[in-house]
């Protein structure tokens, strides 16, 4: 009898790769590497960049304009937009 497949245990959290390449080009744009203006590259260039299928990159692309990092304008492009500030903390 073969035991059950059991795979080894990753340090990675478990998500999905659209968010992994949206956390990363939000990081970009709070570092300042893709300032406000900046055009991100296509679908297709973006999925290469980051070794995602296109349809990841779009997806990524559409969790960055909830985010209300990036607009995009049709037959454009999309761009960085005024990141939101950064929450403060309550006052006392």
């Amino acid at each position: 009898m073969v035991p059950p497949y059991v795979p080894a245990m990753s340090s990675e959290p478990i998500e999905y790769v659209y968010m992994r390449v949206a956390d990363a080009v939000e990081q970009e744009i709070r570092t300042g590497r893709l300032p406000q203006g900046a055009r991100l590259p296509n679908e297709r260039d973006m999925g290469e960049q980051y070794g995602v299928a296109p349809g990841t990159a779009r997806r990524a692309v559409k969790e960055l304009r909830g985010r209300g990092l990036v607009v995009t304008l049709p037959n454009k492009g999309t761009f960085v937009s005024a990141p939101p500030a950064a929450e403060e903390p309550a006052s006392r």
